[in-house]
């Protein structure tokens, strides 16, 4: 695994942690949660797309 790969990862459980931090507070900050679900799913389009690319260069 490269290590852009790692950070990839490493990011999106960091964003996974605020998330569910933002999420059980008494305010909930709707735009906050929409942002990290945003920032989420493009990690995860990123990690999704580097391995489908690694698979197909084996």
């Amino acid at each position: 695994m490269s290590s852009y790969a790692y950070r990839l990862m490493e990011r999106h459980q960091q964003l996974d942690a605020e998330l569910r931090e933002a999420m059980a507070q008494r305010a909930v900050d709707p735009t906050r949660i929409v942002r990290l679900k945003k920032l989420k799913l493009l990690i995860k389009d990123r990690l999704s797309r580097l391995m489908h690319g690694a698979a197909h260069r084996v």
